[in-house]
Protein backbone atom coordinates (compact mmCIF):
# COMPACT_ATOMS: atom_id res chain seq x y z
CA UNK A 1 0.00 0.00 0.00
CA UNK A 2 2.85 2.37 0.81
CA UNK A 3 4.49 1.95 -2.59
CA UNK A 4 1.15 2.22 -4.37
CA UNK A 5 0.07 5.38 -2.56
CA UNK A 6 3.38 7.15 -1.93
CA UNK A 7 5.59 5.95 -4.76
CA UNK A 8 9.32 6.48 -4.29
CA UNK A 9 10.67 7.12 -0.79
CA UNK A 10 11.76 10.58 0.22
CA UNK A 11 15.06 9.22 1.48
CA UNK A 12 17.05 5.99 1.65
CA UNK A 13 19.12 5.14 4.71
CA UNK A 14 21.56 2.25 5.17
CA UNK A 15 20.06 -0.68 7.03
CA UNK A 16 20.99 -0.18 10.70
CA UNK A 17 21.24 -3.92 11.40
CA UNK A 18 22.77 -5.47 8.27
CA UNK A 19 24.94 -3.34 6.00
CA UNK A 20 24.43 -5.71 3.07
CA UNK A 21 20.62 -5.63 3.38
CA UNK A 22 18.40 -3.37 1.33
CA UNK A 23 18.38 0.24 2.57
CA UNK A 24 15.52 1.49 4.73
CA UNK A 25 12.93 3.50 2.80
CA UNK A 26 11.88 6.65 4.63
CA UNK A 27 8.81 8.76 3.87
CA UNK A 28 7.77 12.17 5.10
CA UNK A 29 5.07 11.87 7.77
CA UNK A 30 2.90 14.55 6.11
CA UNK A 31 2.79 12.54 2.86
CA UNK A 32 1.66 9.43 4.77
CA UNK A 33 -1.07 11.31 6.63
CA UNK A 34 -2.30 12.89 3.41
CA UNK A 35 -2.40 9.47 1.68
CA UNK A 36 -4.59 8.08 4.47
CA UNK A 37 -7.23 10.65 3.53
CA UNK A 38 -7.47 9.44 -0.09
CA UNK A 39 -10.33 7.29 -1.31
CA UNK A 40 -7.81 4.91 -2.89
CA UNK A 41 -6.35 4.31 0.61
CA UNK A 42 -9.81 3.31 1.91
CA UNK A 43 -10.25 0.88 -1.01
CA UNK A 44 -6.81 -0.70 -0.45
CA UNK A 45 -7.35 -0.89 3.32
CA UNK A 46 -10.71 -2.65 2.85
CA UNK A 47 -9.14 -5.18 0.47
CA UNK A 48 -6.33 -5.83 2.93
CA UNK A 49 -8.79 -6.34 5.79
CA UNK A 50 -10.84 -8.80 3.69
CA UNK A 51 -7.68 -10.75 2.80
CA UNK A 52 -6.66 -10.78 6.45
CA UNK A 53 -10.05 -12.13 7.58
CA UNK A 54 -9.96 -14.79 4.86
CA UNK A 55 -6.45 -15.82 5.90
CA UNK A 56 -7.56 -16.10 9.53
CA UNK A 57 -10.53 -18.28 8.54
CA UNK A 58 -8.22 -20.51 6.49
CA UNK A 59 -5.77 -20.80 9.39
CA UNK A 60 -8.61 -21.68 11.78
CA UNK A 61 -9.81 -24.35 9.35
CA UNK A 62 -6.30 -25.82 9.03
CA UNK A 63 -5.86 -25.76 12.82
CA UNK A 64 -9.15 -27.64 13.23
CA UNK A 65 -7.99 -30.19 10.63
CA UNK A 66 -4.73 -30.70 12.53
CA UNK A 67 -6.55 -31.23 15.81
CA UNK A 68 -9.03 -33.60 14.16
CA UNK A 69 -6.08 -35.56 12.79
CA UNK A 70 -4.59 -35.85 16.28
CA UNK A 71 -7.96 -36.87 17.74
CA UNK A 72 -8.22 -39.58 15.07
CA UNK A 73 -4.85 -41.15 15.87
CA UNK A 74 -5.30 -44.68 17.13
CA UNK A 75 -3.35 -45.08 20.35
CA UNK A 76 -2.50 -48.38 21.93
CA UNK A 77 0.04 -49.13 24.59
CA UNK A 78 1.15 -52.76 24.71
CA UNK A 79 1.16 -54.22 28.19
CA UNK A 80 4.25 -56.18 29.12
CA UNK A 81 5.32 -57.62 32.45
CA UNK A 82 6.73 -55.06 34.88
CA UNK A 83 10.22 -56.59 35.06
CA UNK A 84 10.41 -56.88 31.27
CA UNK A 85 9.33 -53.25 30.94
CA UNK A 86 11.95 -52.22 33.49
CA UNK A 87 14.75 -54.02 31.63
CA UNK A 88 13.68 -52.60 28.27
CA UNK A 89 13.36 -49.08 29.69
CA UNK A 90 16.84 -49.21 31.22
CA UNK A 91 18.30 -50.63 28.00
CA UNK A 92 16.61 -47.83 26.04
CA UNK A 93 17.96 -45.23 28.45
CA UNK A 94 21.45 -46.73 28.12
CA UNK A 95 21.28 -46.58 24.30
CA UNK A 96 20.18 -42.95 24.43
CA UNK A 97 22.92 -42.12 26.93
CA UNK A 98 25.51 -43.74 24.68
CA UNK A 99 24.22 -41.75 21.67
CA UNK A 100 24.40 -38.50 23.61
CA UNK A 101 27.91 -39.28 24.83
CA UNK A 102 28.96 -40.01 21.24
CA UNK A 103 27.97 -36.48 20.26
CA UNK A 104 30.26 -34.90 22.87
CA UNK A 105 33.95 -35.53 23.41
CA UNK A 106 33.80 -34.48 27.07
CA UNK A 107 31.09 -36.94 28.12
CA UNK A 108 31.29 -40.65 28.77
CA UNK A 109 28.23 -42.91 28.82
CA UNK A 110 27.07 -44.02 32.25
CA UNK A 111 25.26 -47.33 31.81
CA UNK A 112 22.67 -48.22 34.42
CA UNK A 113 21.23 -51.48 35.72
CA UNK A 114 17.68 -52.03 36.91
CA UNK A 115 18.90 -53.06 40.35
CA UNK A 116 20.82 -49.79 40.78
CA UNK A 117 18.02 -47.39 39.81
CA UNK A 118 15.65 -45.84 42.34
CA UNK A 119 11.91 -46.27 41.73
CA UNK A 120 11.08 -42.68 40.65
CA UNK A 121 13.90 -42.70 38.09
CA UNK A 122 12.91 -46.15 36.85
CA UNK A 123 9.29 -45.04 36.42
CA UNK A 124 10.44 -41.95 34.51
CA UNK A 125 12.51 -44.12 32.18
CA UNK A 126 9.59 -46.54 31.77
CA UNK A 127 7.19 -43.78 30.76
CA UNK A 128 9.78 -42.35 28.37
CA UNK A 129 10.36 -45.78 26.83
CA UNK A 130 6.64 -46.42 26.44
CA UNK A 131 6.03 -42.98 24.94
CA UNK A 132 8.92 -42.94 22.50
CA UNK A 133 9.26 -46.61 21.54
CA UNK A 134 5.96 -48.42 22.07
CA UNK A 135 3.51 -45.72 20.91
CA UNK A 136 3.12 -43.67 17.73
CA UNK A 137 4.03 -40.49 19.65
CA UNK A 138 7.30 -39.68 17.84
CA UNK A 139 6.00 -40.50 14.36
CA UNK A 140 2.80 -38.52 14.86
CA UNK A 141 4.72 -35.58 16.36
CA UNK A 142 6.90 -35.53 13.26
CA UNK A 143 3.78 -35.49 11.06
CA UNK A 144 2.63 -32.29 12.75
CA UNK A 145 5.75 -30.38 11.73
CA UNK A 146 4.90 -27.37 9.56
CA UNK A 147 1.16 -27.65 10.09
CA UNK A 148 -1.06 -24.87 11.36
CA UNK A 149 -2.03 -25.86 14.89
CA UNK A 150 1.16 -27.86 15.46
CA UNK A 151 1.62 -26.56 19.02
CA UNK A 152 -1.95 -27.34 20.05
CA UNK A 153 -1.84 -30.66 18.20
CA UNK A 154 1.40 -31.71 19.87
CA UNK A 155 -0.01 -30.79 23.27
CA UNK A 156 -3.19 -32.79 22.63
CA UNK A 157 -1.21 -35.77 21.30
CA UNK A 158 1.05 -35.70 24.35
CA UNK A 159 -1.97 -35.59 26.68
CA UNK A 160 -3.59 -38.52 24.88
CA UNK A 161 -0.40 -40.60 24.96
CA UNK A 162 0.19 -40.00 28.67
CA UNK A 163 -3.45 -40.87 29.38
CA UNK A 164 -3.12 -44.09 27.36
CA UNK A 165 0.05 -45.06 29.24
CA UNK A 166 -1.63 -44.34 32.58
CA UNK A 167 -4.62 -46.45 31.56
CA UNK A 168 -2.43 -49.40 30.52
CA UNK A 169 -0.11 -49.03 33.53
CA UNK A 170 -2.01 -47.50 36.47
CA UNK A 171 1.15 -47.68 38.61
CA UNK A 172 2.74 -45.16 36.19
CA UNK A 173 -0.17 -42.69 36.27
CA UNK A 174 1.57 -40.44 38.80
CA UNK A 175 4.72 -40.26 36.66
CA UNK A 176 2.64 -39.54 33.56
CA UNK A 177 0.92 -36.71 35.40
CA UNK A 178 4.27 -35.37 36.66
CA UNK A 179 5.85 -35.39 33.20
CA UNK A 180 2.83 -33.74 31.64
CA UNK A 181 2.80 -31.03 34.27
CA UNK A 182 6.55 -30.52 33.87
CA UNK A 183 6.28 -30.15 30.09
CA UNK A 184 3.08 -28.16 29.87
CA UNK A 185 2.00 -27.10 33.32
CA UNK A 186 -1.14 -29.15 32.73
CA UNK A 187 -2.80 -32.24 34.07
CA UNK A 188 -4.84 -34.76 32.05
CA UNK A 189 -6.94 -36.03 34.95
Amino acid sequence: MIRTLLGHPDRLKPNPVYRSAAPARLYETDRGIAAEGLESFAVLRDKAERRSRAALRAADRRRAETLARVDGVSLSVPVVEWDVLARRAVAHRNRRDEERAGDRFDRLPTPARVADVDEPTLQRWMVNYLRHVLTVYDAESDELFGRVGRIQGTRRLRQRVYAAIALAYPELAGECRRQLQEREGEDFS
